[in-house]
């Protein structure tokens, strides 16, 4: 099916009949352990091609979004000015709403934690799909541990942040996840985290994190403040959160949840801000 979209749009130009083409186009593909966990846990574990041919179709369907708008106006006609034909432009938009942020949508809590299993451990056969981008993301050791030092944890309230975030390390990154039984998001994780350590902030999104937090400037961020980043994807607000934890480091829901070095050339490029917990 992606194929066919491809050509589809390979050959807009050549299978249809305007003046004028514009062309916003998103990237087409799926990652295939995304795929095979998603129908694995639509279908209660265990299928037939011929049984989720209808699923396959429905989850095209929901990934992809092609529109076509048409616009037509008049003009001279460049070889007679004393002409006026009209000139019929159009714009071909396709949106790829990403196969990986689906789940959340469309499984119930047993769906997603079967999905969430399954992403965590690659069904256990890491071998079918060897170009995957998740090989080697997930699993034990696939996270970066970091050794935050005691006289940061003298704090109680810090370090029960850090006991209850360090029980999810190597957990898989499941858009909308809130919770253990379906892994996390970022927003998810922290929310999840603070929750059980003290605080009451409910299911809030990195924007509403980071509008409860008061904004400190980097040299004056300590362990157990929130870090906010933005254009990590396509959103106008604050896209992604994590909780520092002292020395430039913050442990978050990348993929999987994990320790990472605030001092990297990505990080650098996407840091919003620094925010203090009340």
């Amino acid at each position: 099916m992606e194929a066919q979209l491809q050509r589809d749009l390979d050959n807009y130009e050549r299978d249809h009949d305007y003046d004028e083409y514009e062309f916003d186009l998103d990237e087409i593909g799926h990652d295939p352990y995304v795929l095979i966990s998603t129908l694995t846990a639509l279908h209660g574990g265990e299928w037939t091609i011929s049984e989720v041919r209808g699923t396959l179709r429905w989850l095209f369907n929901q990934q992809y979004e092609l529109t076509e708008a048409e616009t037509s106006e008049e003009k001279p006609d460049p070889e007679n000015p004393d002409v006026v034909t009209d000139y019929v432009s159009v714009k071909v938009e396709l949106r790829n709403n990403k196969l990986s942020h689906l789940q959340y949508e469309i499984m119930n809590e047993d769906q997603l934690s079967m999905y969430s299993m399954y992403m965590a451990t690659l069904g256990n056969r890491p071998d079918l799909f060897p170009g995957s981008e998740y090989i080697g993301r997930y699993g034990e050791g696939s996270y970066i541990h970091y050794d935050i030092p005691p006289e940061a944890l003298a704090d109680e309230k810090f370090a029960a942040m850090v006991q209850e975030a360090e029980k999810y390390l190597g957990y898989p990154y499941v858009w909308g996840g809130s919770s253990p039984s379906t892994s996390f998001d970022c927003s998810g994780f922290v929310c999840w985290v603070l929750n059980h350590s003290g605080w009451s902030v409910g299911r809030t999104t990195a924007q509403g994190l980071c509008d409860y937090c008061t904004p400190v400037r980097a040299s004056d961020a300590r362990p157990g403040d929130l870090v906010f980043f933005v254009g990590t994807y396509d959103t106008p607000e604050v896209s992604h959160v994590g909780i520092y934890v002292g020395n430039n480091m913050m442990i978050h829901c990348g993929d999987p949840i994990t320790y990472s070095n605030l001092n990297s050339v990505y990080w650098q490029q996407h840091l919003y801000c620094y925010g203090r917990l009340p």
